[in-house]
Formats: structure tokens, C-alpha cells, sequence
């Protein structure tokens, strides 16, 4: 197999699953470069992987046996990087979310588009073992009619987490805690039952943190086919726990909570799939495993090879972000920039 020449762009604390996946792909994927503008971050990169490192990302996409990139910066840097990176020909893997405004995410998939290379984003929940069992349960119809479902994220972050210069500022993140850590939950949401309109929605910062940005949301919302849906996304539940799904339909209940999956159905069916780890949902936001990060590369890895779209398009993860804006505009105290 031809290995995919990769450049990695970012090397803050999202870059560590991506790391690790690109080891266990080595077979597939030839890293050119491991890219910062912080001495600080490539001495610390370099201790941890062996991979060249260089704060010159013109260098890196200039090398012609670069064919992809892994764009890995904070979400305001998006915009201009992916252009630069379509410009030189190559393909595209973007941290979520596609850029800070509704807008700015627009721009990138309609550059994407135009520049013939592939745009992936990076919601990895969508490639969990649990995910794509429900996934298939659900095209199966076996658990009915959906009749009702609910999605929380009571995760936690100490305000340490918010003293980083820009965290939970709409200028660096684009918002708090829909665009940077519910998001994942959300997407997997969205894209196994459709929402078909937000009804009402409140958006705040509570106490317990001092940022720009929301840092609870509670949400109503329809789902495609009429089911009513509620959301409540936080992350000052201390000391955090796993994000659960849970959908009711005429024929069952699934629960999907962190990587973890339990059925069951009236007739006596009862399927049960253990979570592979913790989901990051308290102070130390790295603590899940990259198995889910491992997969979603090769998808991206896949989709070049064979001239198709990777599962989480640029147009997969606009309408993730579309969702998180019609949240925002629901509450009408709210003011934040979209």
C-alpha cells in the first residue's frame, strides 16, 4: 500500500490522539512534518513523537510529498490555514469546529469544494463502536418509531482550563461550551435523528466559571419526524461525567453513554456494548482513548484513495454548526456572536 505523505499543523493538546493514531497508521501515512509557531510546543512534541518538526508551514506545503494535512489549530487560524493548504493542493483534515462564526465555516467548505481536494472534520464520536452499532439499529428500525429522546453533557472544567489565554473567548473558540466540547455529542445527535427545529433554548455563564463564552445550555428541540428532543450541555458539572444519549422509541430504549451502549426492547432483546474508556469529560481532557481518532483518519485516508468524500464532510459539520447557531439564536437574552 502507496503511504499518504501527512503534515500536521497544530501541536497543542488536540494534537495527542492524532499522534498516536499516525503511529499505529505508520503503514498508511509518511508524516513530512509536525508543524508550530511555539519553540515551547515543538521541543515538547519532539520529546514525544518522532516525527520532523518545523515552525515553517510554508516549508511544509511546499513539500511535494505532502498530499494531506491535519490542520489541529485553535478554531480562529482554520480559515486562513485550510486556504493556504487548498492553494498548495492538498487535502484537508480540520479540527472541529470548521471556523469561530457560521460564516467563516461556510467559506471553508465552498474553498474546499472548489479547490477538488477532500475536507474531513474532526467529530470523532460518529466512529465509536457504540455509534455505528446504534447507527445500524436505528436504519434497522429496531427500535421503531422514535418517540422521544435527550442528549446531556455534564462535563467539567476547572477555571484553570479557562485562565489560557483566548479559552472560551468567541475571538480564539468562536463560543464555549457547544463549540468546543459538546459539539462531538451533538453532531453524533443530529446526524442518527435529524432535528428538525430548536423551540426554546437558554444560553449562560454560570458562577463557577469567569469567561467570555456559555458555559451551560439547555435546549427543546423537534426532531425529524416530530419527536420531541431536550439537550443540557455544561461544563460545570463537577467533577464531570460521560455524555448521554438516550432515545425511546415504540419498540425499545437505547442508551448511549460516553463509549458505551445498552438496548433494550419489549419483546426481551437486550444488547450490551462496554465503553473503551473514559470521554474526557472532567479536568483532564485528554483522558479518552484515540481509538476513535485512529479510525476517522483512515476514513479520511480511505476517501482520498478512492475519490470520495470522507463520512464527516465539510457539509456534515456545517450543519452540526448551523444547529449550535439556531441553539444560540433561540434564547432571546442572547447575544453572542455567530
Amino acid at each position: 500500500m502507496t503511504r499518504t505523505g501527512i503534515a500536521v499543523i497544530g501541536l497543542g493538546p488536540a494534537s495527542l490522539p492524532h499522534a498516536k493514531s499516525l503511529i499505529d497508521l505508520a503503514d498508511r501515512v509518511d508524516v513530512r512534518w509536525a508543524v508550530s509557531r511555539s519553540e515551547e510546543r515543538i521541543r515538547a512534541f519532539a520529546g514525544q513523537f518522532p516525527f520532523p518538526v518545523t515552525t515553517d508551514m510554508a516549508r511544509a506545503l511546499a513539500d511535494p510529498a505532502v498530499q494531506a494535512v491535519l490542520v489541529l489549530t485553535p478554531a480562529n487560524a482554520h480559515g486562513s490555514v485550510a486556504e493556504a493548504c487548498f492553494a498548495a493542493g492538498k487535502h484537508v483534515l480540520l479540527e472541529k469546529p470548521l471556523d469561530t462564526t457560521l460564516a467563516r465555516a461556510e467559506a471553508i467548505v465552498a474553498s474546499g469544494r472548489r479547490s477538488g481536494r477532500r475536507l474531513g472534520v474532526v467529530l470523532q464520536h460518529r466512529f465509536r463502536p457504540a455509534s455505528l452499532r446504534l447507527r445500524d439499529i436505528l436504519a434497522e428500525g429496531g427500535l421503531g418509531t422514535i418517540e422521544a429522546a435527550s442528549l446531556t453533557v455534564p462535563w467539567w472544567r476547572p477555571q484553570s482550563y479557562y485562565d489560557a489565554e483566548g479559552r472560551g473567548t468567541f475571538a480564539r473558540d468562536g463560543g464555549g461550551v457547544l463549540m468546543s466540547q459538546a459539539i462531538h455529542a451533538l453532531d453524533l445527535f443530529r446526524s442518527l435523528l435529524g432535528i428538525d427545529k430548536v423551540v426554546a433554548s437558554q444560553v449562560r455563564c454560570t458562577s463557577l466559571h469567569r469567561m467570555e463564552a456559555e458555559d451551560h445550555v439547555t435546549a427543546l428541540m423537534t426532531l425529524r419526524g416530530g419527536a420531541p428532543a431536550s439537550l443540557v450541555a455544561t461544563t460545570s458539572a463537577y467533577p464531570g461525567s460521560a455524555e448521554t444519549m438516550q432515545i425511546i422509541g415504540s419498540a425499545g430504549t437505547a442508551t448511549l453513554a460516553g463509549g458505551g451502549l445498552t438496548v433494550g426492547t419489549l419483546d426481551g432483546r437486550n444488547e450490551t456494548i462496554a465503553p473503551e474508556g473514559n470521554s474526557g469529560g472532567g479536568a483532564a481532557i485528554m483522558d479518552f482513548p484515540h481509538d476513535a481518532h485512529r479510525a476517522l483518519i483512515a476514513d479520511f485516508l480511505d476517501a482520498i484513495a478512492g475519490g470520495r468524500d470522507p463520512v464527516v464532510t465539510g457539509e456534515e459539520a456545517l450543519a452540526t454548526q448551523q444547529l449550535i447557531a439556531d441553539i444560540i439564536r433561540a434564547d432571546p437574552s442572547c447575544s453572542q456572536p455567530i
